[in-house]
């Protein structure tokens, strides 16, 4: 497995964002409900001490009974980062800040992973490609 890049300045310059059509949602079950997750594909879940956290399609979502909840779209930044790398999700988190966008950034092993409001997630592509294009400049 490779280990990823580390270098901030690599990583800003080759963000490569990527937006994913689908619409999630996130939501949270006691973790004694896990099995209503049967038949489903999360994403992605983290289990916390309130219970069990996870990212599903809005359409999952429902089928798993989940309350209505606010709808993101995912941007993968897909440089291939490292886990020790040291800013990338500062940087990309401060960028959406800055145009008044909430950002929920999921760290997998080879990319990052940023859930942004649906109603905005094209600006927010937009953000995250004038970053990176600008650094590459640099």
């Amino acid at each position: 497995m490779s280990t990823g890049e580390k270098n901030l300045e690599v990583l800003l310059a080759s963000l490569d964002p990527a937006l994913d059509p689908e619409l999630y949602v996130f939501g949270s079950l006691p973790v004694s409900e896990g099995a209503r997750l049967a038949g489903l594909n999360p994403l992605a879940s983290f289990q916390e001490d309130e219970g069990l956290s996870v990212i599903l399609s809005q359409a999952d979502a429902v089928k798993a009974g989940l309350p209505d909840a606010p709808v993101f779209q995912r941007i993968t930044v897909r440089v291939q980062s490292s886990l020790e790398a040291v800013g990338l999700t500062a940087a990309v988190a401060a960028c959406l800040a800055g145009q008044g966008l909430p950002a929920n950034i999921v760290a997998a092993t080879f990319h990052d992973h940023v859930f942004v409001p649906a109603a905005r997630a094209e600006e927010a592509l937009e953000a995250l490609r004038t970053l990176s294009a600008s650094q590459a400049e640099t």
